[in-house]
């Protein structure tokens, strides 16, 4: 597979997106004005323990109080996905530590942001700090180790395993995905800057005073070459010669090996035009994708879930139903799992695939999409298929998803996608017309600010409408054409 990153770097922006065999299947944004929280490290203060839900919140110098779980404060144990993670321990129910007992009002300690603030929450934090470096995650106080589950071939994790078993013993690590290949003295070297930099973290917590930041994470530049770009990567292409700059710098210090594959783009035409990222932004901001055959994807998202359905469309196949519908799913599970990638969506996810009575076909299609999702580096989970075609899958969420960085809720129809018609709105007009109690005078003329849409409607379809309303009242009422008003709105004005 063919990778590249593309930087596209602005003054009040960056932008980075992901191609694999010359598709976008991620793009990452920061802006200048809202800078991204995670990975920062804070000195916090408990505000207040809530019992009930198991959490607190935490001032660390915020608009918004960050929030902390219960099993953000234990220690985690080390269970590596691609982006060397952890998973917080596993403890029953009845045997978990409360919140109460572990924290403290007025409490300060050390935690890092794991979730930005979304949807009007603060952000979430761990106590459990994890700083990434380039083949290495650090994890102080955790004496384990662990291997990136996307490193699959068992001689290498086992020359991985020795590699870090023989580091000196002052925390736990995580070889990441990009450590594959590397040697000894890469790992002594990304052990040696992250340790330090767990030093001045701890050292500045000494002459420092809640709420205070103690480390910010790398910008989204150099924060997406160290995460993203690994050894089989074909380029980096970076648009802007300061930007540029920094990236050669700091591949020089950490990646040496991976210096020359990066470019300084020079070409008039915008680098995302070039390349057909803005195409692929504005077509994950539509509902709908269309495939190749004529069938289609759409995507719905709710403040509950994300809705994910798959229609055959246009292709109706050549022979048999249950083979149109097959090839349908089979065609759709790619462009859904890019779909997921490139629109960042996260937390409960349902795909609807059509119905398939074949069982061989289910488990099929649940492997297929199963591989797919695992070139994914957010961590998820998915149940096999259920009896009416659904997948149900939970999706790492730590930014605001594409959609809801790009975008703002609909001021006319409030953000659900839907407006009222012209007749419900000449009902409800008529309504609030005659509604007690009356206080028109017979004679007088009513004036009613309106769209033009709705002019037209009640001329065409409802000319009775009014009229009958005037002789109900005895008054004259006269429509005015207003086109700023949203579209289900109405002014009643007396004259």
């Amino acid at each position: 597979m063919r990778k590249e990153l593309l930087v596209n770097a602005t003054p009040p922006e960056t932008r980075v997106a992901l191609l694999e065999d010359g598709r976008t299947v991620e793009v990452l944004h920061e802006r200048r004005s809202r800078q991204a929280l995670v990975g920062n490290i804070y000195l916090g203060r408990v505000h207040r323990v809530l019992p009930g839900m198991q959490a607190a919140f935490v001032s660390i110098g915020l608009e918004r109080d960050a929030f902390l779980y219960v099993e953000d404060v234990l220690p985690p144990s080390i269970d590596s996905n691609g982006n060397g993670e952890t998973e917080e321990a596993s403890l029953d129910r009845a045997d978990r530590p409360r919140i109460d007992d572990l924290v403290k009002e007025g409490q300060e300690f050390v935690v890092q942001v794991t979730k930005d603030a979304l949807a009007g929450k603060g952000p979430r934090v761990t106590a459990n700090l994890s700083l990434p470096g380039r083949t290495l995650v650090y994890l102080p106080g955790v004496r384990e180790i662990g291997i990136s589950r996307r490193i699959t071939d068992e001689d290498e994790r086992e020359r991985l395993r020795q590699i870090l078993e023989a580091l000196p013993a002052d925390g736990g690590f995580i070889a990441r995905t990009a450590a594959a290949g590397s040697s000894s003295a890469e790992f002594a070297a990304d052990r040696s800057y992250l340790t330090e930099l767990a030093d001045r973290i701890f050292r500045k917590v000494e002459t420092s005073s809640a709420p205070a930041l103690l480390h910010r994470e790398l910008d989204l530049a150099l924060r997406s070459v160290r995460d993203l770009v690994t050894g089989d990567f074909e380029a980096i292409r970076v648009d802007d010669e300061e930007t540029h700059a920094r990236l050669s710098e700091f591949l020089g210090a950490v990646a040496p090996p991976l210096a020359y594959r990066l470019e300084l783009y020079r070409d008039e035409a915008p680098i995302f035009e070039t390349y057909g990222v803005e195409a692929e932004i504005e077509s994950a901001l539509r509902s709908r994708v269309p495939l190749p055959s004529g069938g289609s994807i759409v995507v719905h998202q709710t403040e509950a879930l994300v809705a994910i359905d798959i229609n055959t469309g246009k292709y109706v196949g050549k022979e048999d139903l249950e083979e149109t519908v097959f090839s349908t799913n089979l065609e759709a599970i790619p462009e859904v799992a890019r779909q997921i990638r490139l629109r960042d969506l996260g937390g409960l996810l349902v795909v609807d695939f059509i119905d398939m009575l074949d069982l061989g076909h289910r488990r099929e299609v649940f492997d297929r999409f199963e591989a797919e999702l695992g070139k994914d580096r957010a961590r998820f989970r998915m149940l096999p298929v259920s009896e009416f075609g659904l997948i149900e899958i939970t999706r790492q969420r730590s930014r605001g998803n594409l959609e809801k960085l790009l975008t703002r809720s609909c001021p006319d129809c409030g953000g659900s996608g839907r407006v009222k018609t012209d007749l419900t709105v000449a009902l409800e007009m008529r309504r609030a017309l005659l509604a007690p109690p009356v206080l028109f005078v017979a004679g007088e003329t009513v004036t009613v600010r309106v769209r033009p849409s709705l002019v037209r409607f009640l001329a065409e379809d409802e000319p009775e409408l009014l009229s009958d309303v005037a002789r109900t009242l005895g008054v004259k009422v006269e429509l005015v054409t207003d086109e700023t008003l949203p579209p289900a709105r109405y002014e009643i004005v007396r004259a």
